[in-house]
């Protein structure tokens, strides 16, 4: 009787053992792969792999001294486009998740009572017109005051501020393109 249960736990086992193997190889875990296009340095893999757009990194190892660099290698075209054309402007909230960039209030020298700040909202990762909400704020105070007005700006400043988005967002996915052939 004793050998009966045995053998039956045995060939459990067996059964266990063959049926996780076969549902593991099917799981996708493991890919076959061409050792001669992988890189043998583990550097030159992760370099490798954040170039053709796979992953993120989150500190950079050459840095020894700060913060770290948050460099996302499946960078959105309109994200960076949007920060190189408003570069000049002090960032008050940024969110990448969130798909919101929002400024500061800004004035040039010329006429320090008059200052815009700037919101853009990400509706979609597609370059195309409607990807973006931008609003401009318009603030005019009264010298020597702290009398403000506020008024929404509308028509061609937020046209024009869309229009060099959208082109500069469609050079660089161009230029990502290129760089991953």
């Amino acid at each position: 009787m004793q050998s009966k249960n045995k053998n039956r736990t045995i060939l459990c086992q067996i059964f266990l053992i063959i049926f996780l193997g076969v549902t593991i190889s099917n799981c996708g875990i493991y890919r076959k792969t061409d050792a001669r296009k992988v890189p043998v340095s583990a550097k030159e893999r992760v370099k490798k792999n954040i170039d053709e757009g796979r992953g993120f990194r989150l500190l950079d190892s050459q840095k020894s001294m700060g913060g770290g660099a948050f460099q996302f290698a499946s960078s959105n075209g309109l994200w960076r486009a949007s920060l190189d054309t408003i570069d000049f402007m002090p960032l008050s909230s940024v969110n990448y998740s969130g798909g919101i960039i929002i400024t500061d209030w800004y004035s040039d020298n010329n006429n320090p009572n008059e200052s815009i700040k700037i919101s853009i909202r990400f509706l979609t990762n597609e370059v195309r017109s409607d990807a973006l909400d931008i609003k401009i704020f318009n603030r005019k105070c009264d010298p020597g005051s702290f009398n403000c007005k506020f008024t929404d700006s509308e028509g061609t400043i937020v046209a024009e501020l869309k229009n060099e988005i959208i082109k500069k967002a469609a050079i660089y996915n161009e230029q990502d393109k290129e760089r991953k052939n």
